[in-house]
Order: structure tokens, then C-alpha cells, then sequence
């Protein structure tokens, strides 16, 4: 089969920072193909050049043999070409059938044809086998709907060229395989899959071919993956072995640091009570829905408790709210970091200092000497790669903005408990390695680290003990000694019956 969309000697710099070097591969027509690096290898770049966001320095891309001059990403979009970045793109505000429609509405004469609207797509969503009510707003539903959202509004669109950026991320399992069958159903079509991620599984799962970024620099280019191994992908991905990505560590734990009772409230109705102790690394486990975070928002004060109690090294918190929670060490890194993390549009030293201003503001005036320093302390502490600490944070890939969450909240002085919600979503092995590494200190020198995941595997690798989550509950509390996976499984189904029926792909 021939190429189809090829990337000729694609090259981009920006101020400090080269994202890509001369990077030439091509992709079959009908393929998908895989896209791999750790997190500032230049995957995003070149996604961008491709959607028409970014022009390139230098180079050209061709699809189906035509040149093409993309001056915006509604150039691209005529072409054929429409990419699913992680950080999604739909308006809120809207439904989903106007989402799906944006830019395009039905009608005359300024008038839209609600009916059709919303028939056309009710039709679509039904064919491809999602199932969202197409009139409900984009804000109600959950990450992983909004994700399947994006998704059919590029099936929709019949599109020639489909990039995915970590297309799973927030995806259920039943979510999953029902991608995995619409990209099948893309590829038989013709349609060119252009498929970013970290998961080696779906990886060889799903594509046909590989591209490996390292540095801005093709590192290899494998046009049929059956002869490629996973470990070579990795290697070739950081550039060094990787013998052990989750590096768990015995440590001596302390005298108990958090104390959680009885908690509830509006989306978590029975009681959840627990305790960590002083360095500790308390991994919590379930499927989707089963409260994981909102257990973690309840006891950080983001969402008002019906009831219960939440103490710190024996002192009760008495307000509920976030700012308590701070004063008294209890921190959270949210499960969404571009709209709960991050402030976008503000740069990596204002994101990592916001919260520990008012210790070098004396009478509200910021200090920007010590603001920067202890910017860069962290940057370096943490390993952020930036050219500056003045950079936008949205510049930065998914593991560096990770990293600088957590250098806000190692900046604040006094922190005693950290949560950590899907500390390693869309970051490369090389990252995740790195984040491990800095949850492994932080317990060493006695914090009490909660750790909540829907990635078993990540759980039973760092986790000195796990507690397990099913609809809502706690449903087990599991020792290191004691882990195992289809007990892990089974205690998190709601029927455990089905637990041996299910591996830990499916139930990510």
C-alpha cells in the first residue's frame, strides 16, 4: 500500500528550545501508525505542525502526494486533517449535537435546523456505539464522555488524516474497546491514523507501523512494529535502560499522620474512613465511578462533606475547605491539570509559586527576587525542562506540568499529606519514572502520600498498601504483602463474579 501522508525534513525552534530536527517518515494509506517519545521528544510540535496550529521552520508535508501550505488550522481541517489533542477542545457551554455541528450548523437564512441537529447525530453517536444524549451541555458529562465526543466528531467529519493524542487517557475500558473498534472500522476505510501514546499495550494492539521522537530527532522509524520489542521501543524512546520503571523501596513508616472518618457527601454517599501514616504511600484502586475523587476532593475540602471528620497528626481540621486543608498540610494535584492544576495563560514561576506567595509578599507586595528563586530551586530540584522559568506553562508536555504541581505545593511550607490524582495520565516512561522517584523521597522524609490511580499495574508497583474502591465504598484494604491481582480486581468489581473474566488492560 502506498504512502499517504509523509512528513519531509519537518523542522521547528523556538526561543531556547529546538522541538524538531529534520524529521522525515511516512505513513501507508489505511495505516495506523504510532507515535512515541517521552514528554518533550516533540510528538505535540509535530502534531500542531500537522493541524495547521504551527507553521514549520523548515520542511513540507504531503498527503496523498500533494504539498500542502497550511497558514491555519482551518487550512488543515479542508485538507482532511483533524487532530484529538489530550487537553480537549469542545465548547462547554454548548450541547453536545452543537458541538458536533460547530462551525457548520444546519438551516437557512440564519435559522438552525434543531431537528436535524440533533437527528443527524443521535444517528451517529448511535452507529459508532456511544452513548451520550446529544442534547445534554458538553459540561455535565465526564472526561472520558467528552473524549468520545471528540472522537465522533472526527468520524463525523470523514476525515482523511486523524491524529489522536493519548486518546484513552480518560477513557473507561468499554470506552476503550469502542475506540479501538471505530479506529479498526478508520483503517479498512483508508482513513490514516496518526496514534500518540504511552501505552505500550494499545500501541501493539493497534497500529501497523511506529516513529519514535527522542529530543526533537527521529530516534527510529519501524514500518511494520511485529519485529519491533518492547524493550527496544523503550530504549529507544529514553536513550537508556529502564530496569525497573516503578523503583519501590522499603521504608520505616511512622506514627499515623492522616486520619479520615466517616466522611460523605453529595456524590459520595457511604461513609469512607481511612488512615496513612507517616511515610507511607496509600494507593487507592477502583473502577471508574467507584469515588476515588471524589473521596480524595472531600478530604482536601473541595466538595462539601455531609459528614465526618478529617485530623492531622492528631488535630481535627475544623472548615472544610481548601485553604484549611493547606494551613493545616494537606495538599491535592488534581485528576485534570489543564482545568484543575494549572493556571493557563500564567508561567511556570507564577504556577509554582501561587500558593506560597504570602511568605515573600510582606504587605501583598510580591518580592521577585525570592519569587524566582525559589522558581528555580524547584525547577532544577524537580528536573522541569524549560528554557525559562518564565515560559507559559501550557508550552509544557504533560510530565513537566506534573512536575511543576508539585513543585507549588513542595514550595508551600509545612506540607504533611500529599494527593496525587493520576499522577502519571499521559506522561512517558521516562516521566513516570521521575514522579515515582519524587514520591519515594517525599515519603522518605515522612510525608504521607495518597496515591489514586486507575492504572492497577502503577498502584501494586508503588504502593506500600492499597485500599480498594467499588461504588463508592471501601471494599478492601490490601497490604504489600498480600497484593494480587485478580484479588485487587475482584474486590473492585460491584460483581465479582465477572473479576475472571477481566484483566488489568480492561479495566484501566
Amino acid at each position: 500500500m502506498q504512502d499517504f501522508l509523509e512528513f519531509r525534513t519537518i523542522s521547528k525552534g523556538y526561543p531556547g528550545v529546538q522541538a524538531l530536527s529534520n524529521v522525515s517518515f511516512s505513513v501507508r494509506k489505511g495505516a495506523v501508525h504510532g507515535l512515541m517519545g517521552e514528554n518533550g521528544a516533540g510528538k505535540s510540535t509535530l502534531i500542531r505542525v500537522l493541524s495547521g496550529d504551527q507553521s514549520a521552520d523548515t520542511g513540507e508535508i504531503l498527503i496523498d502526494g500533494a504539498q500542502q501550505h497550511y497558514r491555519s488550522v482551518r487550512d488543515a481541517f479542508h485538507a482532511g486533517v483533524i487532530v484529538i489533542h489530550q487537553e480537549l477542545q469542545l465548547v462547554p457551554e454548548l450541547t453536545v449535537a452543537e458541538n458536533l455541528w460547530l462551525g457548520r450548523f444546519p438551516g437557512k437564512a440564519g435559522v438552525i435546523d434543531r431537528q436535524q441537529l440533533t437527528g443527524v447525530v443521535s444517528k451517529k453517536l448511535a452507529e459508532i456505539g456511544i452513548d451520550v444524549d446529544p442534547s445534554v451541555k458538553v459540561a455535565s458529562l465526564s472526561i472520558g464522555e467528552r473524549q468520545m465526543v471528540e472522537i465522533a466528531k472526527a468520524v463525523m467529519l470523514d476525515a482523511r488524516v486523524i491524529a489522536l493524542d493519548e486518546p484513552t487517557s480518560s477513557l473507561s475500558s468499554r470506552e476503550s474497546e469502542i475506540l479501538f473498534s471505530l479506529i479498526d472500522r478508520l483503517r479498512a476505510n483508508g482513513t490514516v491514523i496518526l496514534y500518540v501514546s504511552h501505552r505500550l499495550d494499545e500501541i501493539f494492539r493497534l497500529c501497523d507501523s511506529l516513529t519514535v521522537l527522542r529530543d526533537g530527532k527521529l530516534a527510529a522509524h519501524h514500518p511494520d512494529i511485529s519485529k519491533v520489542t518492547r524493550d527496544q521501543i523503550i530504549s529507544e524512546m529514553v536513550g537508556r535502560e529502564i530496569a525497573n520503571i516503578w523503583g519501590w523501596r522499603e521504608r520505616s513508616l511512622g506514627q499515623e499522620r492522616l486520619r479520615v472518618e466517616n466522611i460523605s457527601g453529595a456524590k459520595l454517599r457511604h461513609p469512607i474512613s481511612f488512615s496513612v501514616r507517616r511515610g507511607e504511600i496509600l494507593g487507592f484502586f477502583g473502577l471508574i465511578g467507584a469515588g476515588r475523587s471524589e473521596m480524595a476532593r472531600l478530604v482536601y475540602g473541595a466538595d462539601a462533606r455531609n459528614g465526618g471528620t478529617v485530623s492531622v497528626d492528631g488535630v481535627t481540621i475544623t472548615a472544610d475547605s481548601p485553604p484549611h486543608s493547606i494551613r493545616s498540610g494537606i495538599v491535592l494535584c488534581p485528576e485534570d491539570r489543564k482545568f484543575d492544576g494549572i493556571v493557563q495563560g500564567r508561567s511556570i514561576e507564577e504556577n509554582m509559586t501561587i500558593s506560597s506567595r504570602r511568605h515573600f509578599s510582606p504587605f501583598g507586595i510580591i518580592n521577585p527576587k525570592k519569587e524566582g528563586a525559589l522558581a528555580d530551586k524547584f525547577i532544577a530540584k524537580l528536573r522541569v525542562r524549560t528554557p525559562s522559568r518564565r515560559q507559559d506553562i501550557i508550552n509544557l508536555s504533560g510530565g513537566n506540568q506534573q512536575k511543576v504541581i508539585l513543585g507549588r505545593w513542595l514550595s508551600e511550607e509545612g506540607v504533611k499529606v500529599l494527593m496525587i490524582d493520576e499522577p502519571t495520565r499521559g506522561i512517558d516512561v521516562g516521566a513516570k519514572s521521575e514522579i515515582y522517584e519524587i514520591l519515594y523521597e517525599l515519603a522518605a522524609d515522612g510525608m504521607a502520600i495518597v496515591v489514586i490511580s486507575s492504572e492497577l499495574p502503577e498502584v501494586m508497583g508503588i504502593a506500600d498498601r492499597i485500599m480498594v474502591m467499588c461504588e463508592g465504598r471501601i471494599a478492601a484494604d490490601i497490604p504489600r504483602a498480600e497484593f494480587d491481582e485478580r484479588r485487587i480486581l475482584a474486590a473492585a468489581l460491584p460483581d465479582v463474579q465477572n473479576a475472571n473474566t477481566l484483566s488489568h488492560a480492561q479495566v484501566r
